[in-house]
């Protein structure tokens, strides 16, 4: 079975993940807007979560960012309602009123705040955040970097900066990744040249 993650990132990428507000949760990225959808404001959210029911639960406010950082006209959206069109999830915010709004809203990124200690309901699921900053080490134990960033595409990857300065990627899958040990603050890889230690230099 492979091994996936929430998709859930850190807001920011330069965030120190181990730092939490005085609250004790982590802001982490939970959808982009898209298009609009119709003429009342409802708009696409191309989703960053594995849990778009609960993030995007009725009442519940996010806050919206550009891309860029810059502030965005609505600092805080409203979710009012949801509904899926195929495999496309329609949000309609209290704060976009019209297509005029809803357009204006497009790309705006959607972060929600979740409580450090959380952790996903399936034991092979893991947020971003909790596998960023661990120790990388091979079945042996000899360590081989840390993970500095998780990347999202068809396939989980985990982002290691190796011992000596180069940045590996290992698809996030039990048979390359047959442990993650949060307690322990580590992760272990089933290493092979080419995978995160390098291929031995041809002396021919």
């Amino acid at each position: 079975m492979e091994r996936t993650t929430r998709g859930e990132g850190p807001a920011d990428p330069a965030t120190n993940l181990d730092a939490v507000d005085g609250a004790g949760t982590i802001e982490v990225v939970i959808g982009r807007i898209g298009k609009p959808h119709g003429l009342r404001g409802e708009v696409t959210v191309e989703l960053r979560t594995d849990e778009p029911d609960r993030r995007f639960a009725s009442g519940t406010t996010v806050r919206a960012e550009r891309p860029s950082g810059s502030p965005a006209a609505w600092p805080r959206l409203t979710v009012v309602d949801t509904r899926w069109h195929q495999a496309t999830l329609l949000v309609r915010f209290e704060e976009l009123a019209d297509r005029t709004t809803a357009e204006a809203a497009r790309g705006l990124l959607l972060h929600a705040s979740v409580p450090a200690g959380e952790s996903p309901d399936d034991p092979d699921e893991y947020y971003d955040h909790q596998l960023v900053g661990l120790a990388a080490e091979d079945l042996d134990g000899h360590s081989l970097g840390e993970v500095t960033a998780v990347l999202h595409g068809a396939q989980d990857l985990l982002q290691i900066r190796t011992t000596d300065g180069r940045d590996a990627l290992v698809p996030f899958v039990s048979a390359l990744v047959p442990d993650v040990d949060l307690a322990g603050r580590r992760v272990v890889v089933a290493d092979r040249p080419g995978l995160v230690t390098a291929f031995p230099e041809d002396d021919a």
